[in-house]
């Protein structure tokens, strides 16, 4: 073989030899971006792990510490203790009083009988559930003694009782007052005030109790329909919804969710409005049955169905803003400057609403202060959003966060325009509790009539 045959082989070798040494370095490129992508991944999936375990078995509560940058002082401080002593029982609570006198006033020393010389008083709390007593209704009939003599025919008159919430019933108003309580207002099934008034001696049947129920939503429907008059000729509103869970509802199957929606007045109200409204569904189009031709100002939450609704200006709600950040703190387990930075931002907006509380300030002075102090500092936490966006990914949950709250600006800055409205929609979330602690007991509503009642 020629020389230049053989430099031509080896040639073709190197070649061969370098696309492989290409091909190698792609394969490593591809596996070190592979590395970095499940490394990221794997840290999302902790920091998901460790925001579930947080708000699983974590504190609840949002509020954030004094100091939140002086964390070691923080741990340091001393515990606030309660204050001992007996607890001052209220005065408008009845009181029976019962004497103790000895049986044998007789002194021990000489035996003459003793005089009283004073008393030493102390009180406890006596409460006696459920008892159940019975109203025994008993109309007397009248007859004419002259008409009776004197005519063929002689009429008789029964005396009217009151006229009775469910005619026909056994239950008196009391009754559906205090079924109704313990079931929306203490979350208490029914069938476990089944057992309750079997302790009292009552047999009653969970679906007499729940047909009571029903009966009592249709008996103040009217009451709840003059309240939501009077809620829509209010200046502002705050709504939300949360799921439920209704077993025979039409056209939808039992494992599908339909939605309680509440709305009510803004916590500035004078005379504050609470409304439950059941909807199949969660769309725009139940929003617009309840409010009609409504105009004015809506605290809600991010779900964009309250947006762009005509006549209606959105107002968003700076506690579902700070929430992000705090669970950005749960879910991080370094790097975390950002989120408490974001949250120092909205510390001082709430530093000033509380002022603004305690002062009783009116809704002139609190609009003036909000546009004296609030704007600058949304000012420049719109500023620092803006130059932390670029430098966070948006897949965590930091980078989360400040896109929300840049999503959501327009409606986070809508408070400050009016002295009325407030600066969250806590308000609301208070008032739906109640209805999600009892879906943990009761879970869901077998039917249309129930749910709405």
């Amino acid at each position: 073989m020629s020389d230049n045959a053989q430099i031509n082989q080896l040639q073709k070798q190197l070649a061969a030899l370098q696309a492989q040494v290409d091909a190698l370095q792609q394969d490593k490129q591809a596996l070190k971006e592979d590395m970095v992508e499940m490394q990221a991944r794997i840290d999302h999936l902790l920091a998901e792990l460790k925001l579930s375990k947080s708000q699983k078995y974590g504190k609840k509560s949002e509020k954030a510490p004094r100091g939140t940058f002086n964390e070691a002082e923080q741990a340091k401080s001393a515990p606030k203790h309660h204050k001992k002593g007996k607890q001052t029982l209220p005065e408008d609570i009845p009181r029976e009083e019962v004497e103790h006198v000895l049986a044998d006033s007789s002194c021990m020393c000489c035996g003459n009988d003793m005089h009283v010389c004073g008393t030493e008083e102390s009180e406890q709390v006596k409460i006696i559930p459920a008892k159940i007593s019975v109203i025994k209704h008993k109309q007397f009939k009248y007859a004419c003694r002259h008409c009776e003599n004197t005519e063929i025919k002689n009429k008789i008159i029964t005396a009217s009782k009151p006229k009775q919430p469910i005619p026909g019933s056994i239950a008196s108003a009391e009754t559906l007052a205090a079924v109704v309580t313990a079931k929306y207002c203490d979350a208490l099934p029914l069938y476990r005030q089944v057992e309750i008034f079997k302790r009292g001696g009552l047999s009653l049947s969970r679906g007499t109790l729940a047909n009571w129920c029903i009966k009592a939503g249709a008996i103040i429907k009217p009451l709840v329909e003059a309240m939501r008059r009077h809620l829509l000729a209010q200046h502002s509103l705050c709504a939300d919804e949360t799921r439920v869970q209704v077993l025979d509802e039409p056209d939808k199957k039992a494992t599908n969710q339909s939605y309680m929606w509440v709305y009510r007045s803004n916590e500035m109200s004078e005379q504050p409005v609470v409304v439950y409204d059941y909807q199949a569904g969660r769309s725009r189009a139940c929003l617009k049955e309840f409010l009609g031709d409504y105009q004015g100002y809506l605290q809600c939450d991010g779900y964009p169905v309250y947006d762009n609704v005509e006549n209606i200006t959105p107002v968003g709600c700076w506690a579902h803003a700070r929430r992000k950040y705090n669970d950005a703190l749960k879910a991080e387990s370094k790097n975390k400057g950002r989120a408490h930075k974001a949250i120092s931002f909205i510390s001082k907006l709430y530093k000033l609403e509380t002022q603004a509380k305690n002062k009783k300030l009116s809704a002139k002075k609190r609009y003036q202060l909000r546009q004296e102090k609030a704007k600058p500092i949304l000012a420049a936490f719109k500023i620092w959003l803006d130059e932390a966006k670029i430098k966070v990914t948006k897949e965590s949950h930091i980078g989360k966060a400040i896109n929300y709250t840049l999503n959501q600006w327009d409606k986070l800055n809508h408070y400050i325009e009016d002295g009325e409205l407030g600066i969250d929609n806590n308000i609301t979330e208070r008032d739906i509790r109640p209805f999600t602690t009892g879906r943990k007991n009761w879970m869901f509503s077998q039917s249309v009539n129930g749910v709405e009642a």
